[in-house]
């Protein structure tokens, strides 16, 4: 049996094939970010934990998404950051674009892949904390 962890990150399947190790980046990432915010006490009522979910997406994904009229409860965190509240699921939703100069970027340098993708996660995470009116990482 699976155990549903409050933060999860979903990676986009263009970005997934274009940075092979990503997936395992992000399933290290994810982990992590699920101990730190547990540390901070972001679980004090067990009965009402908010999930969040991060996708990772490419530059045409991450537009379609910012393009779609029907998400309601649609917040702009940063250029590259929107999210919205799914109530049947009880889920924030968070849209994280890598942009197409970070994908050159990163496709050029691969070592940078690890870093770079857990500061723009921590970054996504950081800007949510008010919405949810929880500490930082």
């Amino acid at each position: 049996m699976r155990v549903q962890l409050p933060i999860t990150i979903k990676i986009n399947h263009e970005l997934a094939v274009q940075f092979m190790k990503l997936k395992s980046f992000v399933n290290k990432l994810e982990a992590q970010f699920n101990f730190q915010t547990m540390t901070a006490g972001w679980y004090g009522d067990e009965d009402n934990i908010v999930g969040i979910c991060f996708s990772l997406e490419s530059p045409e994904s991450f537009e379609q998404v910012t393009s779609n009229t029907q998400l309601l409860d649609k917040i702009t965190l940063a250029d590259d950051v929107i999210s919205f509240f799914d109530q049947e699921k009880n889920l924030r939703i968070c849209f994280v674009a890598i942009t197409e100069t970070e994908q050159n970027l990163l496709e050029q340098h691969t070592k940078l892949l690890k870093g770079y993708i857990d500061k723009k996660l921590s970054k996504a995470l950081n800007l949510l904390t008010n919405e949810l009116d929880v500490p930082e990482i």
